[in-house]
């Protein structure tokens, strides 16, 4: 038994000091993908690193890369333009939506709830700029992702206090949009063109006026 340890100790000791290699050649700070699918822009000190496709994506934390890791697709940006993936929910008031309800129009599929500040602090200027540009063929959807028994209820009221009349539906059942959709965390935006595919999306706390250049850009092109 004895003369198998020596070869087994020299592997562990390769192994670690590849381990140590990688670890030392990680930057200082970086944005880590998990972290940026949920809001955050700024770098931050970074704890670990995967390669997924060829590329080396960067963490703050374990638990961020085993995310990743589990599910890199949920969070390797996406190429633009792509398809829109179409999805249908419930109107508070009754019914359904669809967002091929909106076929030929430009869409701005935005995923928001109730309770997150910077969704409520961006609705008065998509309500803008859903007035300002309805005549030219562009919407807002406004997808909620609020959970509960009462949430239509909670939804059609808070709406209804807001002063918010671009459509409005609440997400859920067997195959939720914000899944199809792969969001982490709201606020989550998609610009639908109108050949049906997403040329722009934005996650976290946007300046309004650059969605509503790009809305402009898209209005513009087409």
């Amino acid at each position: 038994m004895r003369k198998h340890c020596l070869p087994m100790l020299i592997l562990t000791l390769a192994a670690l000091a590849a381990f140590g290699a990688r670890a030392a050649a990680l930057p200082d700070k970086a944005i880590c993908q998990v972290c940026a699918a949920h809001g955050e822009s700024k770098p931050e000190k970074v704890a670990a690193s995967a390669v997924h496709e060829g590329v080396t994506y960067y963490f703050c934390a374990t638990d961020c890369r085993d995310a990743f890791v589990a599910d890199p697709a949920a969070y390797v940006p996406q190429p633009l333009p792509r398809p829109a993936p179409a999805f249908t929910a419930t109107v508070p008031g009754g019914g359904v939506v669809a967002l091929a309800d909106f076929a030929c129009q430009v869409v701005l599929v935005d995923f928001w709830a109730t309770w997150c500040k910077p969704c409520v602090k961006m609705m008065p200027r998509l309500q803008e700029l859903h007035t300002a540009w309805s005549d030219s063929g562009f919407a807002v959807l406004g997808v909620s992702v609020d959970e509960g028994d009462d949430r239509a209820a909670k939804v059609a009221q808070f709406t209804a206090k807001h002063g918010i009349r671009y459509p409005v539906c609440v997400d859920g059942g067997e195959s939720p949009a914000w899944t199809a959709y792969r969001v982490k965390a709201v606020p989550a935006m998609f610009l639908v063109d109108r050949q049906g595919n997403i040329v722009a999306q934005w996650t976290g706390e946007v300046d309004g006026e650059v969605v509503a250049r790009e809305v402009e850009r898209v209005l513009g092109a087409e």
